[in-house]
């Protein structure tokens, strides 16, 4: 048997709340395509940048990487993209629950069939980055790449770590 409760809003504020929402869903595509994700192998011989689609914005080979082989090569281009892109994903999932809440963004990575890596088998348990941990590679991120002051650093001044879920 179906118990039935009323509902505590009226018909208009379910129609504006289902506009909101249409708006935000809108939302998904463009952060999709805008949100990225780097990695690089230990040795830094390799680096790559993955949008949470998965598409390709750069790839970076040193001059090192001509030794290799082409299996090992690509073996580590694999591995390193797979990390890019797992960083890609946590950032898209990261930056949608705040627009679509967390039910929301838990149908959408369930639809995905990609799961936030942050839970995923052999994920850190304690939760993720620590904040320190964040910040000491941030600011490893800058020195290396000698990118600071832009949009994104401007965007990152006010971010608050402690915000940061490992669920998301």
């Amino acid at each position: 048997m179906i118990s039935r409760e009323p509902l505590e809003r009226s018909t208009r504020q379910l129609i504006t709340q289902a506009r909101q929402r249409e708006q935000v869903l809108s939302q998904v595509d463009n952060v999709m395509a805008e949100v990225t994700g780097t990695a690089s192998d230990v040795d830094r011989t390799i680096e790559i940048t993955v949008n949470a689609r998965g598409k390709l914005l750069g790839l970076w080979l040193s001059a090192d990487v001509a030794r290799w082989g082409p299996e090992r090569l690509g073996r580590l281009i694999v591995e390193v993209a797979r990390a890019a892109m797992d960083e890609a994903t946590q950032a898209s999932y990261n930056k949608l629950a705040p627009l679509l809440g967390d039910n929301l963004t838990a149908a959408i990575e369930q639809l995905s069939g990609r799961a936030a890596p942050a839970r995923a088998p052999g994920a850190d348990p304690s939760g993720g980055l620590s904040a320190e941990e964040f910040q000491r590679r941030r600011d490893e991120r800058v020195r290396r790449t000698g990118r600071g002051g832009g949009p994104a650093d401007e965007e990152l001044a006010g971010f608050d770590p402690s915000m940061l879920r490992s669920d998301r």
